[in-house]
C-alpha cells in the first residue's frame, strides 16, 4: 500500500495535491527549486484547509494534522523513500523529461512514479525513466481539493500492479477514477479544449454575446458554467499549455487565444 507520497513542483496543481493527500493520512514530501513557491504552496493550503473548516466539510484537528504531514525540499532527492512519486511541473514535454531523467536514480527499486500531465503521452514520457512498468498518468482535475475526478493512464509498459495501486490511491484520496486510453489530451481535455475553441468562435462570428453563449450552454446543456466563463476560470494560459498535443491531431486550432488578446 502507498503510504508516502513525494510531489515535485508546488503551483497550483501540486499544492492542490498536496493538500488532498495529506488530508487522506498520507505523509506528503514537497519539493519545488523556489523556496518562495514552497512558503505560498503551504500558505495557499492552510487557507484551503481554513476555508473548509468554516463549511464544516472538515475539522480543525484534521486541518492541523494534515499540514503537519506536509515537508517540503529544494532539493530533489527529498523524495527518494517516497512509495509514489507525482510530477507536478510545468507542462512542457522536455522539462518534464529531464526532470525524470534526475529523478529515477535517486528513487528506491519500488518506487512508483506519476505524471499529472493534461494531454502529453504517458509512454513517450515513461521512456525518460528507468521503470516504464512503474510509471503512469495521474491526472488531477483543477481546483484538486473540489474536483472528484482524476484520469488514470496507462502507457504502453505500464504494469497491472502499478494500475491498481494508483487506482486503489485515487479512492483512497475520495476521488472517483476514469480510465483513459493514452492518446492526445485524454478525455476530458480533448472533449473540453474544442468546446472552448468553438464558443471562441461563436462569439468572434457574433453568433452570440459572451453572456448568451455561458447561458445557452448552463441551461440548455445542463453544465454548471458556460464555456467561456470556465475558460476564465481555468485560465487561458493553462489552455495554451493543453493544445499542442490536440493541433498535432488537427483537434483544435488557436482560436481559444482570441480571448487573451
Amino acid at each position: 500500500m502507498i503510504k508516502s507520497i513525494g510531489i515535485v513542483g508546488s503551483g497550483q496543481m501540486g499544492t492542490g495535491i498536496s493538500h488532498v493527500c495529506a488530508l487522506a493520512g498520507l505523509d506528503v514530501r514537497l519539493v519545488d527549486m523556489n523556496a518562495d513557491a514552497l512558503t505560498h504552496s503551504l500558505a495557499a493550503t492552510g487557507a484551503n484547509l481554513d476555508r473548509q473548516v468554516s463549511r464544516g466539510k472538515v475539522s480543525a484537528a484534521d486541518k492541523d494534522a494534515a499540514l503537519k504531514r506536509i515537508q517540503t525540499s529544494t532539493d530533489l532527492a527529498f523524495v527518494k523513500d517516497c512509495d509514489l512519486v507525482i510530477e507536478a511541473a510545468t507542462e512542457n514535454e522536455a522539462v518534464k523529461k529531464e526532470l525524470f531523467r534526475k529523478l529515477s536514480p535517486t528513487l528506491k527499486p519500488s518506487a512508483l512514479i506519476a505524471t499529472n500531465t493534461s494531454s502529453i503521452s504517458i509512454t513517450r514520457l515513461a521512456a525518460a525513466t528507468d521503470r516504464p512498468a512503474k510509471f503512469i498518468g495521474m491526472h488531477f482535475m483543477n481546483p484538486v481539493p473540489v474536483m472528484q475526478l482524476v484520469e488514470i493512464i496507462r502507457g504502453i509498459a505500464t504494469d497491472n500492479a502499478t494500475y491498481e495501486a494508483v487506482r486503489e490511491l485515487v479512492g483512497r484520496l475520495g476521488k472517483t477514477v476514469a480510465v483513459s486510453e493514452d492518446f492526445p489530451a485524454f478525455i476530458v481535455n480533448r472533449i473540453l479544449l474544442p468546446m472552448i475553441n468553438e464558443s471562441v468562435y461563436t462569439l468572434y462570428e457574433g453568433v452570440g454575446s459572451v453572456e448568451s453563449i455561458d447561458t445557452a450552454m448552463k441551461l440548455g446543456a445542463n453544465h454548471p458554467m458556460g464555456p467561456l466563463e470556465l475558460a476564465d476560470f481555468i485560465g487561458l494560459d493553462r489552455s495554451e499549455e493543453h493544445t499542442s498535443e490536440l493541433q498535432s491531431r488537427g483537434l483544435i486550432s488557436y482560436a481559444v487565444f482570441c480571448l487573451k488578446k
